[in-house]
């Protein structure tokens, strides 16, 4: 517990215990970043985009929140491009959840759509924090600490390509049967072809992790890709209760187009990198991580995400492989349909097992090997929650959970998830943040 003594620079009398206790909850980042997710998800974000946003907000929640203990890092110097901001000024005190707090929330308003919606949660949990009985000097110099540091990673982040992307020219499908091509029922066109253009955060660039070739495509009965159709074929129509609840439980598809009759409506969910940013946050709640530890949670695992993301884009465009229902249907059979619906971009390799084995090697250098947890975060979609006795298992069954689904192939997973392990094992063993003296090599 003596993190919290460290919360608030200088010193101050006891009688201001009480507002520092209930002030430096983690519990206020929690719902900062929460707020951040739903909001995505009513704005549909792809899920590189979103990865996007969540490595910004979290860096910046991180940087505001670290003099809370000073012995942690800056990642300033550590991530690309990121220049190194002075710190507070030690005359004055601060509150540095309130800090993280607003830093997360302002660098995430210009990357929504909803802006009035975080402006309105933010000014709502500000007033929280006043209501607390907070000196009024500490108050705003925490927030005007905090909105320092949104302003410097804004900056930083208005340099990384992502806006440039937004004007390039609109991806053209090739006539050759090989290729990916839209699929049923929206047809809709391809997701960030020009993903790999954005700068990376750790890794050096989107071609480290280059993962192994991608099976030779052939439409010769006796060929692999063939039989790895059919395997796809088969287990679609052979699927267990289980099996079906684990696709559903990690199907993660931020728009998925519904069909009645001659209707066809919306259905809006969390994005792969926002399952296992509800996962972090579940981690942190159960292993009572103080606000330093959360926040070093969230930014260790976006960072992670983000470069996983640039990886495996940079991957799915540059072999551009055909999804199994549209291999299924012009090869083998026609009227064959996915339990999930096909995502909007080309398949290999598997972007749910690559980021899913990036996050299960952070968390697990974080929360250690057997973190056993229950993973309740698909209740507000209507789906029951999953027992996991650690990340690793999570992230296995997050993986092959796109056969049952009928969307990968086997190849894309099992190499997504070596993809996703040599980039988590990388960015674990660089990233320095927490005390040299216990945190050993790496995180």
């Amino acid at each position: 517990m003596i993190f919290f003594l460290l919360l608030v620079s200088g010193t101050l009398s006891a009688n201001d215990n009480k507002w520092k206790e209930r002030a430096n909850n983690p519990v206020y980042l929690h719902r900062a970043i929460k707020q951040v997710t739903d909001i995505m998800v009513r704005d549909v974000y792809s899920p590189p985009v979103a990865s996007r946003t969540y490595a910004y907000i979290t860096i910046a929640g991180y940087e505001a929140a670290r003099y809370a203990n000073p012995a942690y890092a800056t990642l300033a110097g550590q991530l690309q491009q990121l220049t190194f901001l002075d710190p507070p000024d030690p005359q004055l005190q601060y509150n540095y959840s309130l800090a993280a707090v607003n830093a997360v929330l302002l660098t995430g308003k210009p990357m929504v759509i909803s802006e009035e919606k975080i402006e309105d949660f933010r000014k709502m949990i500000l007033d929280e924090f006043a209501a607390t009985g907070m000196p009024k000097e500490v108050f705003d110099n925490s927030v005007a600490w905090g909105k320092k540091i949104a302003n410097h990673i804004l900056a930083w982040a208005a340099k990384d390509n992502y806006k440039q992307t937004r004007g390039l020219a609109k991806y053209t499908v090739t006539d050759d049967n090989q290729s990916w091509k839209p699929t049923p029922p929206a047809y809709m066109k391809a997701v960030e072809p020009y993903w790999s253009k954005i700068r990376t955060f750790l890794v050096d660039s989107a071609t480290q992790f280059k993962p192994l070739p991608a099976t030779i495509f052939s439409a010769d009965t006796n060929s692999t890709f063939y039989a790895a159709a059919r395997e796809v074929q088969k287990c679609g129509l052979a699927l267990t209760a289980e099996q079906v609840q684990i696709a559903n439980f990690w199907d993660c598809n931020p728009f998925k187009m519904n069909v009645n009759g001659h209707v066809m409506y919306a259905t809006k969910k969390i994005s792969p990198g926002g399952h296992w940013i509800n996962i972090a946050r579940l981690a942190c709640m159960q292993a009572h991580a103080n606000l330093i530890r959360s926040a070093e949670a969230y930014a260790c695992l976006s960072v992670a995400m983000a470069d996983a993301f640039i990886s495996c884009w940079d991957e799915k465009y540059r072999s551009k492989v055909v999804r199994p229902e549209t291999y299924i249907n012009r090869y083998i059979d026609e009227s064959w349909t996915p339990l999930l619906q096909t995502p909007p971009f080309p398949e290999y390799t598997s972007g749910h097992s690559v980021v899913s084995a990036v996050s299960s090697v952070v968390l697990t250098r974080l929360f250690g090997e057997k973190f056993a947890y229950t993973d309740s975060t698909e209740l507000e979609f209507g789906i029951g929650a999953r027992r996991f006795t650690s990340f690793r298992q999570a992230a296995a069954e997050a993986a092959v959970s796109r056969l049952y689904g009928g969307i990968h192939y086997m190849s894309a997973i099992t190499n997504g998830l070596l993809q996703g392990e040599a980039i988590g094992v990388f960015i674990a063993d660089k990233l320095k943040m927490r005390p040299v003296s216990t945190r050993g090599k790496g995180l």
